[in-house]
């Protein structure tokens, strides 16, 4: 036991934030319990969402230790074989009768224990893979074809991911892409000249799904244009519309629009210290789907029962732990480090930013997790070795 503990106090482990990250796992297994307890008067226990989700924590814990243990600078030596490895993943998961279709995509490998998403993994390995290509002298950062490669390398996952579909956790690479690669140190007018094209573009793709005539729309998928109609409130009928057809547009608008109008109800409802576990209305009535609460939803399920001071709760322990990361990424002794603690903050910024900006109408729906309190074994996964990166740049600091 001695042993154990002398070799863990060399790793520096810091403990504000394990704090937070113990924090958040317990909040994720009390409201997923919560938000799925129905299924012990019909299911075992192993085959229910809180077992499940506590059994996952245990492999990203074991997991994000072999991520501390091992020194970065040994684990960016595989950072492009982890990335091509990933993409043939995101490629043979498009391939029917291999990946496995649920809700109208293609995103999971069926391992007949569990499911498995390629995607989660697959932004980890960007960041590895797009720390160790930047990682070079300042002169070579400044050449256009680094900067070009650093697109072509965050443009091909996004591409693949967009094929699932999946436009939320494609989207969350360029965030991550362009935070690194600044700093790093690529020209900033070659990432000004990117980003206003990808604004124009979004603002172009945005507009044509909200006003083009069918003709003329850009082909997205129906689904994807009715969370812009449903965040933009425009109506699903248009202008020359029949009334047998406006009808059934305004059927199909409330059933889009249902579960995020539900979890603006649950949110707002919890007032200052909730309605108490398991007393949610929205959530024990069925109002806010049994499918959706435990993993994407899962913060109105929190919100409700716990009012704002468990919100606040929530939120301030991802601040804590984002703040941790950015003082990680300064603190670090190599560009290496830097960027990886860089990529990962982006990351989980990006995840926190767009799930609960989606139950408070600043996002529009998506089906990105909140990471560790989300139910889903590849999330938690992705997200605990994640968070093991910034304490490995932490713990390896001084020997760099």
């Amino acid at each position: 036991m001695n042993l154990v503990l002398a070799h863990l106090s060399k790793l520096r482990i810091d403990l504000l934030m394990a704090f937070c990250l113990f924090g958040l796992m317990l909040f994720g297994s009390i409201f997923i319990l919560s938000a799925s307890v129905e299924q012990y008067e019909t299911n075992d226990l192993v085959d229910t969402y809180f077992f499940r989700q506590v059994i996952f924590y245990f492999f990203g814990i074991l997991a994000g230790f072999l991520f501390i243990i091992i020194d970065y600078h040994k684990l960016s030596g595989y950072a492009q074989t982890f990335y091509w490895a990933t993409i043939l993943l995101l490629i043979l998961v498009l391939i029917p009768g291999v990946g496995e279709v649920r809700f109208g995509a293609r995103r999971w490998f069926d391992l007949g224990i569990t499911l498995i998403q390629p995607s989660e993994f697959a932004k980890l390995a960007f960041i590895f893979a797009l720390a160790d290509f930047l990682t070079r002298p300042n002169e070579e950062m400044l050449m256009p074809g680094v900067f070009f490669k650093a697109i072509g390398m965050t443009a091909l996952p996004f591409l693949l991911i967009l094929k699932q579909p999946d436009l939320g956790s494609s989207l969350v690479f360029f965030p991550i892409g362009t935070a690194m690669m600044f700093v790093a140190g690529v020209r900033l007018r070659f990432l000004i000249k990117f980003l206003s094209f990808f604004s124009v573009l979004a603002v172009f793709v945005v507009l044509n799904a909200l006003y083009a005539p069918n003709d003329w729309r850009i082909p997205l998928n129906e689904y994807q244009r009715h969370r812009l109609l449903v965040y933009f409130n425009k109506d699903f009928a248009s202008a020359d519309a029949t009334p047998a057809e406006r009808r059934q547009a305004q059927k199909l608008q409330r059933s889009r629009t249902h579960n995020i109008r539900q979890a603006e109800i649950s949110v707002g409802s919890g007032g200052l210290i909730g309605k108490g576990w398991g007393q949610g209305p929205q959530t024990r009535l069925g109002y806010l789907p049994k499918g959706v609460a435990h993993n994407d939803f899962i913060f109105s399920v929190i919100s409700e029962e716990t009012g704002f001071l468990g919100s606040m709760a929530v939120l301030s322990l991802y601040a804590i732990l984002l703040l941790k990361g950015m003082q990680i990424a300064d603190q670090a002794r190599d560009r290496l480090g830097k960027l990886l603690a860089v990529g990962v903050v982006a990351m989980i910024f990006c995840h926190v930013f767009v799930n609960i900006g989606m139950h408070l109408r600043l996002m529009p729906v998506t089906g990105i997790p909140l990471p560790l309190l989300s139910y889903g074994g590849s999330s938690v996964l992705s997200s605990l070795m994640a968070i093991a990166v910034l304490q490995n740049v932490k713990t390896h600091r001084n020997l760099y």
